[in-house]
């Protein structure tokens, strides 16, 4: 029998369904997702809850025509499906193959690169503003949600675009993860509604009458229990957005097609800024990710009949060991406070959260305030610790650098997921951080060699009294080191000689000295012996240390996975300028000046020439010179 979904090959297709041929091109989508993300990993949960909402904005607005932004990506595969993309869709998030996001440059379905959150808002509302300029005519939907309305940037969007009155809709995802109560949620603007003094009086007039009502007064006293919850849900957000200047609608059932599609057509027709909020279920249609969204949100390969996760990866990753440590640096230190802006699984902080829930803050999308957030707790005495992805990081830079480096406050920066990060791409490759950060007056760098390092310079960090720290390491397990338990400190700016050679040096930061060291092994079959030093410090260089490589060798080879450009190497170089020791061959290996496309880390890696045969074909091209 042939699928449904064989003959949607554009949304024109799709607008000639019935609403019943509608509800089952939902499921042969989320089978089609489940499979393709079983099979290589991706964000599953956020997709599955977005089916029936992607079906009827492409069903009832003309798209490519009218734009849909969606928020973040990775709630549109479904809007992957159904513009165009179904053959290549089994190539998702591999290299080669279609983004796990929405890209410009891949469709015109897809009207604006976006990897992370909170952007649709303000993007939809540049291109109404461009529409009204240019005196065309077209609708703009920004579709928000799955969190991204804890982000600032949001609230600046919808501030400006209630201001400006210019025709857009949002559409507000509420899946659970957007409008939360435990992160710092809209459930906070029911204080004014519930503190006012006559609601209150109002409400204790009823409750001592029911009181007096012997047979009927429990039953009573429970309706209007639930109808006050229910007036609060559903009024609420409605003057929430209101105040800010849009028209409200909703809640409604957001996997119901013909409520969706019946309220869309109805709001197409309105002027100025309207905003609709659908409730949704997260993972919705594959009961293992219904039940444990955050697991599934983003997901490697896992068993369809199950959920287990297929991977057996018996080292521990460098997120799993950097909680670990946390933990054991937090029962010593009653200072210790850690941070995450919406991510306490992927930073490995569930532990944490749950043996120190007093000391444990998730302030949700929202990066600088988490980072100025710290370093008020850093005024106060405590020892703040920063968990954030790198690629996230680079949201929070003015506050960086004007609230905690330019106080020197003792905050705490665990900066996962630095270097390349494989299928998520360009938007999530942290590769511009040791370059961001290295600018920035008073801030210590550092990068451990191992995941064994990766502890006792967290012990090094939270003791350190001299300002802002920052510690970048990568995604994945770590390299399979014994890990000790007692924890000690690093000098700062102290480099490690890990292999004594008499030819040429390699200067290796972080995640890349393992690779050198394997490197060094081969060239040694080459006749060629080479040093391999651990510059575990970018921030401050190991200046003696330093001079004495560059006295000692011709040749120094400095490895980093960053941009070449303001990195360690460029830092190396401006060293040795200053010095006057710029006599010395310097050759630097990291990224180019592009952005680097998705695909397995490994793969990505070697085509980088980061990896050891990289590494050892760089170093024997140039001694050969």
């Amino acid at each position: 029998m042939s699928l449904i979904l064989d003959g949607i090959n554009s949304p024109a297709d799709l607008r000639k369904l019935s609403i019943p041929e509608l509800v089952i091109l939902s499921q042969e989508i989320r089978e089609q997702i489940i499979a393709v993300v079983s099979e290589h990993g991706g964000h599953l949960a956020p997709s599955l809850g977005a089916v029936e909402l992607a079906i009827a904005l492409h069903y009832v607005f003309d798209t490519p025509r009218d734009k849909i932004i969606w928020d973040v990506g990775h709630q549109a595969y479904a809007h992957k499906l159904l513009t165009g993309r179904r053959d290549s869709f089994h190539t998702l998030r591999q290299y080669g193959g279609i983004s796990g996001f929405c890209k410009r440059s891949e469709s015109e379905y897809d009207v604006f690169d976006a990897g992370h959150a909170s952007t649709s808002i303000s993007s939809a509302l540049g291109i109404a503003c461009a529409r009204d300029l240019a005196g065309e005519d077209f609708k703009v939907v920004a579709v928000i949600g799955d969190g991204s309305m804890t982000g600032g940037l949001a609230f600046e969007g919808l501030n400006n675009a209630g201001a400006l009155g210019r025709d857009i809709i949002v559409v507000l995802n509420d899946n659970t993860m957007s409008i939360s109560k435990n992160v710092g949620a809209l459930s906070t603007y029911l204080t004014d509604l519930i503190t006012n003094p006559l609601y209150n009086r109002l409400k204790g007039d009823i409750w001592q009458l029911t009181g007096k009502m012997a047979r009927v007064g429990k039953r009573i006293r429970g309706l209007a229990g639930r109808m006050e919850e229910s007036i609060k849900s559903f009024l609420v957000p409605g003057i929430f957005f209101e105040a800010f200047g849009f028209r409200y609608f909703g809640p409604i059932d957001g996997h119901n097609h013909t409520q969706l599609i019946k309220t869309l057509k109805q709001i197409k027709e309105f002027k100025g800024p309207i905003l609709l909020h659908m409730l949704t279920k997260k993972g919705k249609g594959y009961k293992f990710a219904e039940q444990d969204a955050s697991k599934f949100h983003g997901i490697g390969a896992f068993e369809k009949i199950n959920g287990m996760v297929t991977s057996s990866k018996k080292v521990p990753s460098y997120t799993q060991v950097f909680g670990e440590t946390m933990v054991q640096l937090a029962a010593r230190n009653k200072k210790v406070v850690v941070i995450t802006a919406a991510m306490s699984i992927g930073t490995g902080l569930t532990t944490f959260g749950e043996r120190f829930p007093d000391r444990f803050f998730d302030v949700g999308i929202a990066e600088q305030h988490a980072v100025t957030f710290a370093a008020g707790l850093a005024c106060q005495g405590y020892r703040p610790v920063v968990a954030i992805y790198s690629t996230f990081l680079q949201r929070a830079f003015d506050q960086i650098v004007h609230d905690v480096a330019l106080q020197k406050l003792p905050v705490v920066f665990a900066i996962d997921r630095g270097g390349i990060v494989g299928e998520d791409g360009p938007t999530h490759h942290g590769v511009l951080d040791l370059s961001m950060l290295r600018e920035i007056p008073n801030i210590v760098i550092m990068a451990p060699r191992d995941e064994n390092e990766l502890k006792h310079m967290l012990k090094t960090a939270v003791c350190y009294d001299g300002g802002p720290v920052a510690i970048r390491y990568p995604r994945g397990s770590g390299v399979g080191v014994p890990l000790k338990q007692r924890l000690k400190l690093i000098e700062i700016g102290k480099w490690e000689i890990v292999r004594q050679g008499s030819d040429a040096a390699i200067l290796a930061v972080g995640s890349m000295v393992h690779p050198a060291l394997k490197a060094a092994q081969k060239l040694s079959k080459k006749v060629v012996d080479v040093t391999v030093i651990n510059s575990r410090y970018i921030k401050p260089l190991d200046d003696d240390m330093l001079r004495d490589v560059a006295g000692r060798y011709n040749h120094i080879v400095t490895v980093e996975e960053n941009v070449l450009a303001g990195g360690f190497g460029a830092a190396v170089l401006e060293f040795l300028t200053t010095e006057r020791l710029d006599k010395v061959k310097v050759t630097r290996l990291g990224l180019p000046d592009r952005f680097i496309e998705h695909g397995p880390k490994g793969l990505l890696l070697s085509k980088l020439g980061l990896d050891d045969r990289g590494i050892f074909s760089s170093v024997l091209k140039e001694l050969k010179r």
